[in-house]
């Protein structure tokens, strides 16, 4: 068998004096020299003299014509035989280069069978009227295609990855959100269980104290009951006696005894009185209380369930300078110092009023204010749209993108095209803000009592933020969810 180093000197021989590369499809010209195909036919390609002028041999410059190339058969075949013998002498070759049915040494590509071809397989009469290209030729607009779907399908998993990265945000956030549902359900429910155990206790007691007060009216009943019978017994035993006496003795004071017996009338006792039978047909009324507390927690848990708690973050880049903000920024306070804080187009640089981050286009959400006011202070709570005014006055109402409430020292005002002065039970310290963007409404709402404060209707078209303003030194808020 042929030594590795001979077959390689004899490919060397049968090197295409252009590509330097082996002989595919060898031609021969005219002085005898043999060169590729492809490589001769894109050198007579190069721009140079006219078809009908000779061209120069690449390797002895003899004159030859553009036509005039041969094909070799026989060194075509010689070719193969080296590397047939390149792929036998080499450790680890692969056959699945040479043809099943002939042996040879694959070259060729038929793109309209798609089959790769020998020399023999490409002289075949099956193959003789198809686009038949060298394997490196036919290979390569495959490449490209191949190139463009890689591209695509990389496109595409990017595109995967980052909707998968999307979604396990989104789902963390869900399940936070369930997390924090399924607190809001344990705690209301459990506040819920301890106002009925409480109430329990009461109505149990005044039902305890009914049925002690109809026992001793039930006594008291009994007694008098008997000192009644007791008398009247006394009265016939005395009349039955009179009637059995003879007619003489029946006759002695006989006026006496009937005037006694017929001016002797029955009292009629009254078991239960008319004030404790008021007390029992009252009593239902003591459950008014619990009717009400009940549609209160389901309404409540019913706006816990279905409104988003907001993680609200107020925006130091629209805080104006004399409100003072902590580094968590969730708590204001005002100060007649003014901050040096660079001016920019989001601050406000009149109105003492500051805006959270974020701010929303859809859904329900809600936030909780609470309010420490000095005396004289105010704070104004709600809503705006994302153009409102941030230089010069600021007019808060709903015609200016503002739907807000004020809370004053002793007074709330809705602040809606004519302030309005609310009546309300008790000066919240702690409002509950709830946006419904799709319904429009802005709800307020006193967190402790649960007493509603005043609800904004509006057509909302552009973002909105959750707005705070703060006046009077000493005053304060903070937010939270």
């Amino acid at each position: 068998m042929a030594s590795a180093a001979s077959v390689t000197s004899l490919a060397d021989e049968v090197n295409c004096p252009i590509c330097q590369g082996t002989l595919r499809e060898p031609v021969t010209i005219d002085c005898g020299h043999n060169f590729c195909r492809g490589c001769l036919t894109r050198y007579c390609e190069v721009p140079g003299p006219e078809p009908e002028e000779a061209l120069a041999c690449p390797l002895c410059k003899e004159p030859f014509r553009a036509g005039s190339f041969r094909p070799n058969w026989q060194l075509a075949s010689v070719v193969e035989n080296i590397e047939r013998l390149r792929l036998v002498s080499t450790p680890g070759s692969d056959e699945a280069d040479t043809c099943r049915e002939h042996g040879e040494k694959i070259y060729f590509f038929c793109e309209d069978d798609e089959a790769q071809l020998c020399a023999l397989c490409r002289e075949a009469g099956d193959h003789r009227a198809h686009t038949v290209r060298l394997l490196d030729a036919a290979a390569e607009p495959y490449r490209e295609q191949i190139q463009k779907c890689l591209e695509c399908l990389r496109k595409e998993r990017e595109e995967i990855q980052r909707i998968q990265s999307r979604e396990n945000q989104r789902i963390q956030v869900l399940l936070c959100q369930v997390a924090t549902k399924r607190q809001k359900v344990i705690f209301e429910f459990a506040h819920l269980s301890q106002f009925l155990e409480e109430r329990q206790s009461v109505l149990l007691a005044q039902l305890e104290k009914l049925d002690g007060d109809i026992l001793k009216q039930r006594e008291e009943f009994d007694v008098l009951v008997g000192e009644e019978i007791c008398r009247f017994s006394s009265l016939i035993s005395e009349l039955e006696e009179k009637h059995a006496r003879p007619a003489r003795a029946l006759l002695t004071d006989i006026r006496s005894t009937l005037i006694r017996c017929e001016t002797r009338k029955c009292r009629k006792p009254e078991a239960v009185s008319p004030e404790l039978g008021q007390r029992i047909r009252d009593f239902p009324q003591q459950a008014v209380p619990l009717q009400r507390e009940m549609k209160m927690f389901l309404e409540k848990l019913w706006f816990e369930l279905d409104y988003e708690p907001a993680d609200i973050c107020l925006d130091p880049q629209t805080s104006h300078p004399k409100l003072l903000l902590s580094e968590d920024q969730r708590r204001v306070q005002f100060s007649y110092k003014w901050q040096n804080s660079p001016d920019n187009p989001q601050r406000f640089d009149r109105a003492t009023c500051i805006l959270a981050h974020g701010g929303f286009t859809d859904g329900r959400h809600t936030w909780l204010v609470t309010v420490d006011l000095a005396h004289g202070g105010s704070c104004t709570v709600g809503v705006v749209s994302e153009d409102v005014s941030r230089k010069g006055e600021l007019r808060l109402r709903p015609e200016e993108g503002v739907w807000a409430v004020r809370l004053a020292w002793g007074f709330v005002s809705a602040l809606g095209s004519f302030p309005t002065r609310l009546a309300l039970r008790e000066p919240p310290r702690q409002v509950r803000v709830s946006l419904d963007y799709e319904v429009g409404w802005v709800t307020f709402v006193n967190a402790v009592s649960q007493e509603p404060i005043y609800t904004f209707t509006a057509s909302f078209t552009r973002k909105v933020f959750p707005f705070f303003g703060l006046w009077g030194r000493g005053s304060s808020f903070s937010v939270s969810s």
